[in-house]
């Protein structure tokens, strides 16, 4: 008997020493280095001067904001500790902090925030999106020291959510006129400090200790938990994953799709996904030119692709088929528009005859002595293995209807070069936003390459795009709902994937937060013993 109530007293004490053990696991622990592998790059490291995704995954932890916005969309201050606008999204008032600094040494304040924005709208400075994220300002004034206000002559409704974006943050004027070019390095008042960039190998970010000013929207207050942050481009999804599963790194992004079931049967790692919002990936027809000038030609196309299938072959049921030109997470995403469209061959065929295009030997169709011939241009630096494999399926597919699709890998520049000389018929990409208006950023005719992302090269959409901007809530509500339609109804572009933040991680990192760009953020996070 004694025997037996020691070994339960023993079983009872060991029980709780777990219990305590795992309590105290739940709590941050500061210090460490927290390595990340992507299999994507960014030539410019600068967030003012690209659209670059991986840019603002890294800047994200070394520039902050004027305001912060929270996982359910609530914008939060930061950099800013309040602000005001009028009813009619004309005027905007900042009051700043009065404690920050950048990490050079010198102070935030209202002259530095108008130096950037200023900086951003200067033609000279080639910032296409984050100019954009400003819309048209007329005038950015500083009545004080710490009060910035933009002054709009006509409304612009989406300041707030483009300033939450590290493509807005700030950095240190001081920097930034001494330095020549930015595209290597960013100063800015952050939680961590960029150490290094190389292009083609990654980024050191190192702690800041004085850091006291993060977002309303985080968990804790003063400095990050991690000492450090290293961000490896490892392009092979298998040597990441294999980074992954051995210990080297802690998280990597775009898991290969093949590979989700046995990560998640490993006991020591997990899966973390946030579907994006924004513009999903889609092919962007060049109306500009033909086939795609022919509005049948654009529809047949669009109906010629099986998104549904070709996504479920490429991503393994990980990813999700896109029904729309915007995301469900998106501000008036209209999921009506997914019952006007979809994949039917017999349409695509009829259109195609209608249009006078008659099939050859080979089963390509031709008209006038021309074939059916369309180029898709892409970057493989810009897609991960599982897009290509997707885009050789679209190849398969649209050739029943008498489309030959040639895929075109090329250099980023080399496409940025084609792009700009109006020389494709099909590009691809996705942008990240929460806010409809990015796509004024993809269909304005202001946008049209070189200037920007109008890759459809859209001319017809600019009267609702700009009036969206600063319309009341229920009336950019209907407009938004229009401007979807109308892209899917002229087959401006074929919507493909919902893209998603697909991440493996070890267990024992915590505390990893979610901007509403659906990327990782690394304030919060920690990594237990």
């Amino acid at each position: 008997m004694k025997t037996t109530i020691t070994r339960g007293i023993a079983f009872l004490i060991a029980s709780m020493a777990l219990a305590l053990s795992a309590q105290a696991a739940e709590q941050p622990v500061t210090g460490g280095t927290l390595n990340v592998a992507l299999g994507s790059d960014t030539p410019i490291i600068d967030p003012s001067i690209t659209g670059y995704s991986v840019t603002a995954l890294v800047t994200r932890s070394v520039v902050d904001s004027l305001v912060g916005q929270a996982e359910d969309n609530r914008f939060t201050p930061w950099l800013a500790e309040s602000w005001t606008v009028t009813p009619d999204h004309t005027e905007y008032r900042f009051q700043l902090r009065k404690d920050v600094t950048f990490s050079d040494g010198t102070r935030l304040d209202a002259a530095a925030v108008k130096y950037n924005f200023e900086r951003i709208l200067d033609p000279k400075t080639t910032s296409s999106y984050a100019k954009s994220l400003l819309g048209p300002i007329s005038a950015i004034t500083t009545p004080d020291d710490y009060t910035v206000v933009i002054h709009y002559k006509t409304p612009f409704a989406p300041l707030l959510q483009g300033l939450s974006l590290p493509y807005l943050g700030i950095q240190s004027p001081t920097y930034l006129k001494k330095t020549a070019n930015t595209s290597n390095s960013v100063v800015g008042s952050g939680p961590f400090i960029l150490k290094s960039f190389i292009k083609g190998s990654g980024s050191q970010l190192t702690r800041r200790a004085d850091y006291h000013w993060g977002p309303g929207y985080a968990h804790h207050t003063g400095p990050a938990y991690l000492d450090a942050i290293n961000f490896r481009y490892l392009p092979e999804s298998s040597v990441r994953l294999g980074a992954l599963t051995s210990g080297q790194v802690q998280l990597i992004d775009a898991i290969p799709p093949a590979s989700a079931r046995s990560v998640q049967s490993n006991p020591q790692l997990q899966i973390l996904t946030r579907e994006n919002p924004g513009v999903n990936r889609v092919l962007y027809l060049n109306t500009a030119k033909a086939p795609f000038s022919d509005l049948r030609v654009r529809q047949a196309f669009q109906s010629a692709i099986d998104a549904t299938t070709a996504v479920k072959v490429a991503f393994f049921g990980t990813l999700k088929a896109a029904d729309n030109v915007l995301g469900p997470q998106t501000l008036y995403y209209d999921a009506s528009v997914a019952k006007t469209w979809g994949f039917n061959l017999e349409k695509a065929n009829q259109l195609l005859d209608a249009d006078g295009w008659k099939r050859n030997a080979n089963g390509i169709r031709e008209k006038q002595g021309q074939t059916l011939k369309v180029v898709f241009a892409y970057s493989p630096d810009d897609a991960q293995s599982a897009d290509i494999t997707l885009f050789q399926a679209i190849q398969f597919q649209v050739k029943k209807a008498g489309f030959d699709l040639q895929l075109d890998p090329l250099d980023a520049g080399v496409l940025a070069d084609r792009t700009t000389k109006n020389n494709y018929d099909i590009v691809s990409n996705y942008y990240v936003r929460a806010e409809p208006d990015i796509l004024r950023t993809v269909f304005s005719s202001a946008y049209i390459p070189p200037k920007g992302a109008n890759y459809s090269r859209v001319t017809t959409l600019d009267d609702k795009l700009d009036r969206a901007i600063g319309a009341p809530d229920a009336e950019r509500k209907v407009l938004y709902q229009q401007l979807q339609h109308q892209i899917i109804d002229q087959a401006y572009a074929v919507p493909i994937y919902i893209p998603a933040w697909q991440s493996g991680a070890a267990k024992r990192l915590h505390g990893i937060g979610w901007a509403t760009n659906a990327k990782p953020t690394f304030y919060d996070a920690w990594l237990s013993q």
